[in-house]
């Protein structure tokens, strides 16, 4: 298997859980004993990993360094954690079969536990955003809460992978979550099940109007390998519109080909993002078509929009071929490759770090909107979509001055 999310993009853990990567899938050569599944991850980092200093250790240190202790597939999973946590790097992690398991099926469309994607944050484990219709976001769970503590134990020095693991669950089980939102804490009793992700729809918010001659399309995430097709089919279906509100809001990213596609479709003879490697190689993606419309967009990001979401966003912006409303992105600029092991584990890895169009790294600033509207607690309870709001009337005027 070989993908990327952003390379050539994910997202990622999901519970789903999700966090932000942008990915590559590829295949391992297989290892016949436990400590050479160790030894293959450790040559993956020391060939891939985006920083060559290893977070300024000697690498070397790590190769043999359980080889009297490896005996079970168990130990190396172990002995590969320890490994990857010296990187101090989130986004580079192992996966043990389940886990992998879990982190496929995501691209497939199908994913079973609460709907939350999660990040942590200065240690802290937050909550980037909820998936939509999924059961954390029915229950009142927000983006940027802070996760305090999971079915009463707390969350101090948890990892995300055993955060994920506390959360998942059998669909129809409880899990219980302590929730700090902003100096309020409130807690959340929620119901498990099994989500089907979808990408795309054109359903406009309650409460909210929209001009009839916009078109309003939510892109909920890139994870979806059908992510980019249902867009570019909802916009045809549209053409006769005389603009487009794409909304990215709360989408925490996903496979970069999608992102790309999506540009292409918007793009014309313009740079879409660039990757960087560890070797300092940049590598620049083009749009390569000619864009199926050339009508005025506006674009709506929150503080859940993240990876993929920043690209297409950042090209978007950089380009000036839309304006964007809203919040400041999450702030995720790393690319992760996603390798299968033996046994049906894997790791990512992160391999590329990525640029805006003019060669701006977004990695933990997140982009700017053009115009800053915030959505208050007042203006959610009161389901008074204000972005919305703002982002129509900023279409009006693109339109009417076009």
């Amino acid at each position: 298997m070989n993908s990327k999310f952003i390379k050539k993009p994910l997202l990622y853990l999901f519970v789903i859980l999700t966090i932000t990567l942008s990915v590559v899938i590829s295949n391992v050569a297989f290892a016949s004993q436990p400590s050479d599944l160790y030894d293959n991850v450790w040559r993956l980092i020391n060939s891939k990993y985006v920083d060559q200093t290893n977070n300024m250790q000697d690498w070397q240190k790590w190769r043999h360094k359980y080889d009297n202790y490896i005996k079970t597939d168990e130990d190396a999973y172990l002995a590969i954690d320890t490994m990857l946590a010296s990187l101090n790097d989130p986004y580079t992690k192992f996966l043990d079969p389940k886990e992998f398991a879990e982190e496929t099926s995501s691209i497939k469309g199908s994913l079973k536990g609460i709907g939350i994607q999660i990040s942590l944050k200065d240690g802290k484990l937050v909550v980037i955003s909820p998936i939509e219709d999924s059961p954390a976001e029915k229950a009142g769970v927000m983006a940027d809460d802070e996760i305090i503590e999971i079915d009463g134990v707390s969350t101090k020095g948890i990892s995300i992978d055993a955060a994920a693991d506390k959360i998942r669950g059998e669909e129809g089980t409880v899990v219980n979550l302590l929730i700090k939102r902003k100096t309020e804490l409130k807690r959340f009793s929620i119901i498990r099940k099994e989500i089907e992700l979808k990408a795309v729809t054109t359903k406009v918010p309650n409460n909210v109007k929209i001009d009839p001659d916009f078109a309003y399309i939510r892109l909920s995430t890139f994870i979806s390998k059908n992510a980019a097709k249902e867009f570019e089919t909802i916009l045809s279906t549209n053409a006769n519109k005389s603009g487009y509100i794409i909304d990215l809001r709360s989408n925490p990213g996903g496979l970069l080909t999608n992102a790309i596609y999506i540009a292409n479709l918007l793009l014309q003879n313009s740079v879409i993002v660039s990757t960087v490697d560890r070797d300092g190689y940049k590598e620049t993606q083009r749009s390569s078509h000619m864009a199926i419309t050339k009508k005025p967009v506006v674009v709506l990001i929150n503080k859940g929009s993240a990876s993929a979401s920043e690209i297409l966003s950042g090209a978007l912006k950089d380009n000036k071929r839309a304006v964007i409303v809203g919040e400041k992105s999450f702030g995720k600029g790393l690319v992760q490759e996603i390798n299968k092991l033996p046994n049906d584990a894997g790791v990512n890895i992160t391999i590329q770090r990525y640029l805006t169009p003019n060669g701006t790294d977004i990695h933990k600033k997140g982009i700017e909107p053009d115009i800053e509207v915030k959505l208050t607690e007042q203006n959610i309870k009161d389901k008074d979509d204000v972005q919305l709001k703002k982002a129509n009337e900023v279409l009006r005027s693109l339109v009417a001055n076009k």
